[in-house]
């Protein structure tokens, strides 16, 4: 493996019963597998008890094994569905448990949903990264009404979503290197 190879934390944001990210996460995660200079990490919030309150005294405690994958992540992929024009709530929980992990550091997106394809969530993610102090990659992956539409290999039958895929990653290891290196020689501050 690429000692130099971009680490990059995989955020599977859904978590209701019955829910479709696992399949999008499967083939999203077998694409930045295959990416060079990439080194995948999955976190799937439907697997982990993530507070919905975010005050418990326990709430950090209980995500420590996913605060350290976003702590080594020199970059992140958040993977949504639309949930009434926006995120999940369970995510945005996640994502404010968490602060200095997200700081100087490129978040691109894979989104799905119905006729928008999660494209709204996406962009009430971008202004909560922004806040967050994180670039947010303009490239975007977003499919239309997924549902009945992966094969039996697990990829969408949508020719485009590949090529989105390739090039939100291009960008996302483009920004990634570059942020390593800055944050490596100063330490960013807020």
């Amino acid at each position: 493996m690429d000692e130099h190879a971009l680490r990059v934390a995989i955020i599977i944001g859904s978590t209701r019963s019955g829910r479709f990210a696992p399949t999008v996460g499967r083939w999203f995660t077998r694409l930045a597998e295959e990416h060079e200079g990439l080194r995948p990490d999955v976190i799937d919030l439907g697997s982990l008890e993530v507070p919905s309150v975010l005050g418990l005294p326990d709430a950090r405690e209980r995500l420590s094994a996913a605060t350290a994958v976003l702590d080594r992540a020199d970059g992140f992929v958040v993977l949504t569905p639309e949930y009434n024009h926006s995120f999940p709530g369970t995510l945005k929980n996640f994502i404010d448990l968490h602060d200095s992990q997200w700081r100087a550091k490129p978040v691109g997106f894979v989104s799905y949903g119905g006729r928008a394809g999660g494209q709204r969530a996406v962009e009430h993610l971008r202004l909560v990264f922004a806040e967050l102090h994180a670039v947010t990659i303009r490239e975007t992956v977003s499919i239309h009404n997924p549902w009945g539409r992966f094969g039996a290999d697990g990829s969408p039958d949508d020719p485009g979503a590949s090529g989105a895929a390739k090039a939100m990653l291009d960008q996302l290891v483009w920004w990634g290197r570059a942020l390593r290196d800055a944050r490596a020689v100063r330490p960013y501050g807020t």
